[in-house]
């Protein structure tokens, strides 16, 4: 190679080696509760926790990861759709160096939008504490690779927020007569918890979120544990559907209300009801054959208690779309993320999974 030809490619060689490679899969952050946990309470002292046999028995390793699932979960197959490695718990030691790239999952099992919710569980990290590490995490990957080019990674990665579904479980309706259920009448708390999750979404777009997958709340009437308490001939339990239906479409407004404060698509709202519903409703449809009784249990609908090694275990768990009395199995999983990838608006508002990495693509 001639001296002119290495003057003219040597900026070319320094601009590539210096700018992330374009091919490479976007950075991916997880917020939230235990359908999306994929094992920062296994570093704490609670007992909100999936790190032991039968959790993983579908999953690559075959062993229990902190997941509350037979195998992969939500955030796991978001992961395979971007092509990237699952990003890792935050309070793994194995989360340093280049893994920082890749995102990190702040989600700890049994939080909710309040900091009163899941209070049993004593030791989870709530939703303040997630937005906390998320900046931390921030000023660790400055260190690694500048602030800037750090803050360029965050603006551009998807993140995933799932917070709700406890706020009523476990809290409104824990016990009877719950502190919460004694301050508000149930249309009041749903505006009270809605309001608070709009400071937890501004907060996130402080912190430099810019693509935000919001879910809603699934069926909560319908999943085992409910209908092994409030059971009237098989039907969901009426008062945590109600207050679901209360829940979701004021979560849509506030969502588009705050997209319109921005003045940008910031955050995409992911109807999990509907995705939900759709196999329970119509399982065979999906290959399922039972959508009421959990996989792993005991007790009415296996839904009494914690699934552990005591527990029945069904031997297919691709035909059940309950792993435990709360979590879907992986095949469940991978029906929800298969509609926020392909969705139409009534799965996804304003746009679905892969429109949005097409339009980003572009962006680029």
């Amino acid at each position: 190679m001639d001296a002119a030809l290495v003057r003219l490619l040597l900026p070319l060689l320094c601009l590539t080696a210096a700018a992330p490679a374009a091919s490479a899969a976007r950075a991916f952050f997880v917020f939230g509760d235990s359908l999306v946990d994929n094992g920062n309470n296994n570093y704490l002292l609670t007992t909100a926790r999936a790190d032991a046999p039968p959790y993983g028995i579908d999953f690559p390793t075959h062993r229990a990861t902190g997941r509350f699932s037979n195998g992969l979960n939500i955030p796991d197959i978001i992961s395979e759709n971007l092509g990237a490695e699952p990003a890792l718990p935050y309070l793994s030691p194995e989360l340093r160096g280049e893994r920082l790239l890749v995102g990190a999952n702040f989600a700890s099992a049994g939080v909710g939008i309040l900091n009163d919710t899941g209070v049993q569980f004593v030791n989870i990290i709530r939703i303040g504490d997630q937005l906390q590490y998320f900046q931390e995490y921030q000023q660790k990957l400055g260190a690694l690779i500048g602030k800037e080019q750090a803050t360029q990674l965050v603006n551009q990665a998807l993140v995933l927020i799932t917070l709700g579904g406890n706020d009523f479980v476990n809290n409104y309706y824990l016990v009877p007569m719950s502190v919460r259920s004694r301050q508000y009448a149930l249309p009041d708390y749903v505006r009270f918890i809605i309001s608070e999750y709009r400071k937890v979404l501004a907060r996130l777009y402080e912190l430099g979120a810019r693509r935000v997958i919001v879910t809603g709340t699934g069926p909560l009437g319908c999943v085992p544990a409910e209908l092994a308490l409030h059971n009237q001939n098989g039907e969901c339990a009426s008062e945590l559907m109600r207050a679901v239906n209360l829940f979701n479409p004021q979560l849509v407004d506030m969502v588009r209300g705050l997209n319109r404060d921005i003045g940008a698509d910031v955050f995409v709202t992911a109807n999990t009801y509907r995705m939900n519903f759709d196999y329970l409703s119509n399982p065979q449809s999906y290959g399922f054959t039972n959508v009421q009784v959990a996989c792993c249990g005991q007790g009415p609908y296996n839904g009494l208690g914690l699934c552990t090694a005591a527990s029945n275990v069904c031997d297919n768990r691709d035909v059940f779309a309950f792993w435990d009395a709360f979590h879907p199995t992986e095949r469940a999983s991978r029906i929800i993320v298969g509609q926020f990838m392909n969705g139409d608006t009534d799965y996804m508002h304003p746009m679905n999974l892969s429109t949005i990495l097409a339009m980003d693509q572009e962006g680029l």
